[in-house]
């Protein structure tokens, strides 16, 4: 596999394990949205203290939504639960790597750390295309942890799309 972006994010391997029942609960969000014709992404929003306080999928096709990404609606519920936007503190934990719409609400909410599954080569945020939250411009920086779990991760995505071809 080749290395992504700058920034030096750690690659999955060594010390991701503690992420994995994360990714886990986030692939069972994924797998919610094949009934409604959604990309299959899941995410959650984990606390300093471990718990999840925020979970999204994918429901741009159910809702007619062009903002309803897994991100951010765990983004949402994660805010809501803590009363109020700043989730400093935090690790989103997604299937796939974030876009740069998801990618920018990350660097918004100060959310600490992102963790994903599947890097994205054609629209990913977080290393592969651009890496707009660790860019030096950038008010807050997050940090990457990518690839964890990513074989199955891409899996799920490869069959959605691969039945629609």
């Amino acid at each position: 596999m080749r290395a992504r972006g700058g920034g030096g994010g750690r690659r999955a391997g060594g010390g991701t394990r503690e992420f994995e029942p994360w990714l886990e609960e986030s692939l069972a969000l994924a797998a919610e949205c094949l009934p409604h014709g959604d990309v299959p992404v899941g995410a959650v929003v984990v606390d300093a203290n471990g718990h999840v306080i925020g979970r999204g999928r994918n429901v741009r096709e159910q809702s007619g939504d062009p903002t309803g990404h897994a991100e951010i609606l765990a983004l949402r519920a994660a805010a809501a639960s803590r009363g109020g936007w700043r989730l400093d503190g935090c690790t989103l934990v997604v299937t796939l790597e974030p876009c740069a719409m998801c990618a920018g609400a990350l660097v918004q909410a100060r959310v600490d750390r992102v963790v994903f599954g599947a890097w994205d080569d054609k629209a990913g945020a977080c290393g592969s295309v651009w890496d707009l939250v660790r860019d030096p411009r950038a008010l807050h920086r997050v940090e990457v942890v990518g690839g964890v779990q990513e074989a199955r991760c891409a899996h799920l995505l490869l069959d959605f799309f691969g039945d629609r071809r």
